[in-house]
């Protein structure tokens, strides 16, 4: 990658992604995922799930202990099937109607969550929350509101490390379908490898201040998080 302007905001969004998404455990796609968009659309999704593998495995083994491996074994069993429906919405649906139907009804999600009581998950919970971030994050990288929902009433912790694992994995079955599909090539691996001295950097920061972070504030940034994310795609729409 050449350096210039344009690259330049792209290592401060991955940085700030990075380090986001290391303490509160959610945001890097949100806050990459427009400034790709403008600066290098082609290499969305790929350079972005490529470049979350190791910000989330990082995330999922510094907390392993808090991991919530049920509520994770039924969401990734969603993302698996939820991942082949992403990948037809790339083919078929005009990412103009996508980013409607995904902006909106993260909108949607985050204010009944507002005036809902807290809950508890079950599998059905989980194993929906799964197949929605399967279509999301293939088609358009945005994978998060549908996780950060589902655990906003957990510990902290939890929330962290279980919304990474998940990425986790379904971002390597996300990427696996997409090389199937013939919609990952080299440059998208390139342009993923030149990111990770940043964010290996956002990574570093990131823990140096996760634990300072309380229930309740987490709790505001997640539904805050859904409700700009919502926005946001329903701006690029």
């Amino acid at each position: 990658m050449m350096f210039d302007t344009t690259m330049l905001s792209v290592w401060l969004a991955v940085f700030a992604g990075a380090l986001v998404q290391g303490t509160t455990g959610m945001g890097f796609a949100l806050i990459v995922v427009p400034v790709l968009a403008l600066a290098a659309p082609a290499m969305l999704p790929g350079s972005l799930l490529i470049a979350m593998l190791p910000l989330n495995a990082y995330v999922a083994w510094r907390e392993r202990h808090a991991i919530d491996l049920r509520g994770a074994g039924w969401i990734s069993a969603g993302r698996l099937a939820g991942t082949f429906g992403g990948l037809w919405v790339l083919v078929a649906v005009p990412m103009a109607w996508l980013n409607a139907l995904v902006g909106g009804s993260t909108i949607l999600a985050a204010v009944v969550s507002l005036i809902a009581p807290a809950f508890t998950p079950g599998k059905m919970t989980f194993a929906s929350t799964g197949l929605i971030t399967g279509v999301t994050e293939t088609a358009t990288g945005v994978g998060g509101p549908p996780l950060a929902l589902a655990y906003q009433h957990a510990p902290v912790a939890t929330l962290r490390a279980t919304v990474a694992l998940c990425f986790l994995v379904g971002e390597i079955i996300s990427l696996i379908v997409l090389a199937v599909g013939k919609r990952l090539d080299a440059p998208q691996w390139h342009y993923a490898l030149g990111m990770l001295p940043v964010l290996g950097a956002g990574m570093l920061a990131s823990h140096l201040v996760h634990r300072r972070i309380n229930q309740r504030m987490l709790r505001i940034g997640v539904l805050v998080f859904a409700l700009v994310s919502g926005l946001v795609v329903l701006v690029r729409g």
